[in-house]
C-alpha cells in the first residue's frame, strides 16, 4: 500500500471513486507545504506548483499498486506525474506520492476547490468514466491523443443530463443496462450496449443490442443579412458521405462546430462564424435545439440564425489545424428558398434554419 496525497480534482468524491473503481474512504486531512493549487494556463486542469510559504489542503489516502496505476493512467493523460514529497498530516510528517505538473508547465490563476467542484466536478467525472473505460485497452499516450473528443462528449453529457424529463419516465426504473462498452474513441466515439426498456404495456422489452455514435453538442448558424436579404452558406468535403458512396460528398451547409467544455452554444456560434467564414455576427436568433439523428447518434444541435453584414463576405477559410478547407458564398434569400424547393440542398439543419428564416424574415428586416 502507498500513501497518496489527494488534492485538486481528485478530492471530488464521484471522480475519485470512478478512478479507483471502488467507494473511496474519506481519508486523513493533510496539507502539502510550500505549494499552491492553480489552474493550468489553458484553464483545463487543476495543478500543484511549488510556492514557498503556501500550503495546499487535501487528504492522505492509502491505495494499492493497482489503484495508484489507475490514477496515474488518468492523471498522466493531463500531463501530471507522481513525485514523492513530505506532507503534513495528523500523524506527523509523511512521505507521500503527489501528482505534480510536468516540467515547463505554465500555471494559470489560483484555484479554489469548492468553486471548481461546483462548476467542473460533474464534467470531470464524466471524462473519467470514458477514460477509465479504456484502461488496460489503450495506452497513456493513446488516451492523451483522444482527450479532446472525450472532453467534448463529457461536456455534452453533462448538459444533456440537465434536460427536463418531458416523457414522464424514470430511467432508473424504466431502462436496464445489462452490458456497456466503449467500442471506439477518437474525435468521435462509438458505444455499444445490451439493454432493456419499459414497454407501454408496463413490461420490460427483450434485451436489445444497440450502438451509438457518441459526439459532443454542436452549434449551427445560418448567417443572414437583413439589409441585403441574403444568407451565407459554406461548402466542404464530408467524409461520411464519401464513405457511404455519395458521388458528390461536398455539401452546402450552414456554419457549424462543436461546443467546447465551459462554452455556451451562443459563444460557440460566434466563434465558429468567425473561424469558418470570417463573419462577425451582431445578434443571434434562436431557431431551436434538437437531436440530429436520435436513432443512431447522441449529437444535440443548437440552431441559430445570426444577423450580420455580409458585404464582402465569401471565400475560402477554416482552421488548418483541424483539417478544414471551407468555401463560403453569399446568396440571396430567394435563391436559398428556390434551392430548398428544388431539393438542391441535402443538409438537414440548413433546411430547418431556412424554413425558420422564411417565417421570421419580415420581422428581421423590419427590425434592421
Amino acid at each position: 500500500m502507498t500513501d497518496l496525497f489527494l488534492t485538486g480534482c481528485l478530492r471530488h468524491a464521484p471522480l475519485l471513486e470512478t478512478l479507483l473503481g471502488r467507494v473511496a474512504p474519506e481519508g486523513q486531512p493533510a496539507q502539502l507545504p510550500d505549494h499552491a493549487l492553480h489552474w493550468t494556463a489553458d484553464l483545463s486542469t487543476p495543478v500543484v506548483i511549488a510556492d514557498k510559504g503556501q500550503a495546499v489542503p487535501g487528504v492522505l489516502l492509502r491505495v494499492s499498486e493497482e489503484e495508484l496505476a489507475r490514477l496515474d493512467y488518468f492523471q498522466g493523460a493531463f500531463g501530471l506525474h507522481l513525485a514523492e514529497l513530505q506532507v503534513e498530516a495528523e500523524r506527523g510528517v509523511i512521505e507521500a506520492q503527489v501528482f505534480l505538473s510536468g516540467p515547463g508547465a505554465e500555471p494559470g490563476p489560483a484555484l479554489e476547490f469548492d468553486a471548481w467542484q461546483a462548476e467542473w466536478g460533474a464534467f470531470m467525472t464524466r471524462v473519467a468514466v470514458e477514460a477509465m473505460g479504456w484502461y488496460g485497452r489503450l495506452g497513456p499516450e493513446g488516451l492523451r491523443s483522444r482527450l479532446r473528443g472525450i472532453r467534448l462528449r463529457a461536456a455534452a453529457r453533462t448538459a444533456i443530463s440537465a434536460h427536463p424529463d418531458r416523457a414522464g419516465h424514470d430511467v432508473t426504473q424504466d431502462v436496464n443496462m445489462i452490458e456497456h462498452r466503449f467500442a471506439y474513441a477518437d474525435y468521435f466515439g462509438m458505444e455499444e450496449a445490451l439493454l432493456q426498456f419499459r414497454r407501454y404495456d408496463g413490461s420490460m422489452s427483450a434485451p436489445m443490442a444497440r450502438s451509438c455514435l457518441a459526439t459532443g453538442r454542436a452549434s449551427v448558424i445560418l448567417p443572414y443579412d437583413p439589409v441585403r436579404d441574403s444568407v451565407l452558406l459554406i461548402e466542404q468535403f464530408r467524409a461520411p458521405l464519401y464513405l457511404g458512396g455519395d458521388p458528390a460528398p461536398w455539401l452546402w451547409e450552414p456554419i457549424a462546430g462543436m461546443i467546447d467544455p465551459g462554452e455556451t452554444p451562443e459563444q460557440a456560434a460566434l466563434r465558429e462564424a468567425e473561424e469558418e467564414a470570417g463573419v462577425i455576427l451582431s445578434r443571434l436568433e434562436t431557431v431551436g435545439a434538437a437531436y440530429s439523428s436520435s436513432g443512431s447518434s447522441m449529437e444535440y444541435c443548437h440552431l441559430f440564425v445570426g444577423l450580420a453584414d455580409l458585404g464582402g463576405a465569401g471565400g475560402v477559410g477554416g482552421l488548418a489545424s483541424e483539417g478544414e478547407d471551407i468555401r463560403s458564398a453569399v446568396i440571396s434569400f430567394d435563391d436559398l428558398m428556390e434551392g430548398i424547393d428544388r431539393h438542391l440542398y441535402r443538409d438537414m439543419p440548413l433546411l430547418v434554419a431556412g424554413h425558420w428564416l422564411a417565417r421570421h424574415r419580415d420581422r428581421l428586416r423590419a427590425e434592421s
